[in-house]
């Protein structure tokens, strides 16, 4: 029997401008709102994210967070 789908946790998040519009876009495309895109993407993380590659981009991100800052 599929679980069912409760939104339970509301977030305040803080998001760059393309970070937002390409939420907006993959959730467009999928059929969902922003939300249920975010619940999907974090509850299949492990099946939908190269580890190897999420890692170097997660490090190339963090190193330019700071001047992404200013």
């Amino acid at each position: 029997m599929p679980k069912r789908f409760r939104l339970t946790r509301r977030m305040p998040i803080a998001m760059t401008e393309d970070g937002y519009r390409r939420l907006r876009t993959l959730a467009t495309e999928a059929g969902l709102d922003e939300g249920e895109l975010l619940s999907f993407l974090f509850e299949e993380f492990d099946r939908v994210i190269d580890a190897d590659s999420f890692a170097h981009h997660l490090r190339r991100f963090n190193s330019e967070l700071e001047a992404r800052k200013r």
